[in-house]
């Protein structure tokens, strides 16, 4: 009997961990429904998979770690929310000039999505996947290079910052390891927020985008505050009750 119980709460768990790739957050009610378990069942397995550090617990579920992770990690989670949010984001994309893009797989989805567009244009990023993304797309890409920050698959340092800056661009396309109402966004590293930062102060408009699952946390770095944000994109309807704090600090889309 005791083995069978092992078992079983090792396959809910490993069914937890595939709700929160494909969804960006586990839903702690939905995902007892979903299991024919207790709310409290659920929440017993969130407490282990959070000492493993496969996740953060947080009001009403769970969310992934806030830690650095690979892009191809970061790629497979919360896909569909990833594609909403390039949906919305290709309506703004301009014709010509230069834009940047940062190391996120966010704005990866965008890059993948502009296909048949983006000719005219100058692609800036420091991540490789999104450049090798740019260069599909025609026009010129251009990576900015630095320190290969290996846990994220992105560069950064001075050398990066300094090469995001040289450029003037209509758009910095972005996404955020957290979000925050009063803080504005935030990192897992210093690195990643400093090179953002640079971008930031080149573009004409920053637009942020986010799943709904970063809404209302905190990582390790502060990276921008709320005046420095032109727009944020989430999957979310703009009318839905979770962008009610962001209402009266950024436009929302």
């Amino acid at each position: 009997m005791a083995t069978t119980s092992t078992v079983d709460a090792e396959s809910r768990r490993e069914r937890l961990l595939e709700i929160l790739t494909a969804d960006g957050i586990i839903r702690l009610d939905a995902a007892a429904e979903s299991l024919g378990v207790s709310a409290m069942t659920v929440r017993r397995d969130l407490a282990d998979l959070e000492v493993e550090g496969r996740l953060r617990r947080v009001r009403g579920g769970a969310v992934p770690s806030l830690k650095p992770r690979s892009f191809l990690d970061r790629m497979s989670t919360g896909a569909d929310a990833k594609r909403v949010i390039a949906e919305k984001v290709l309506a703004l994309m301009p014709a010509t000039g230069a834009v940047a893009f940062d190391a996120s797989s966010t704005a990866g989805t965008v890059l993948t999505r502009m296909e048949g567009s983006g000719a005219d244009l100058t692609v800036a990023t420091n991540s490789y996947e999104n450049f090798q993304s740019a260069r599909r797309l025609g026009g010129m890409p251009l990576l900015i290079g630095g320190e290969a920050e290996e846990r994220t698959d992105s560069f950064v340092g001075l050398l990066a910052c300094q090469a995001a800056g040289s450029l003037h661009y209509s758009h910095f396309f972005t996404s955020a390891g957290a979000v925050d109402p009063e803080r504005g966004t935030s990192e897992v590293t210093l690195a990643e927020a400093q090179v953002k930062l640079a971008f930031v102060a080149a573009a004409d408009e920053t637009v942020l985008l986010v799943d709904s699952s970063k809404l209302g946390q905190r990582a390790l770095a502060r990276a921008l505050d709320w005046q420095r944000v032109s727009l944020m994109v989430t999957e979310l309807d703009p009318a839905d009750a979770r962008l009610d704090p962001y209402r009266e600090l950024v436009e929302l889309a």
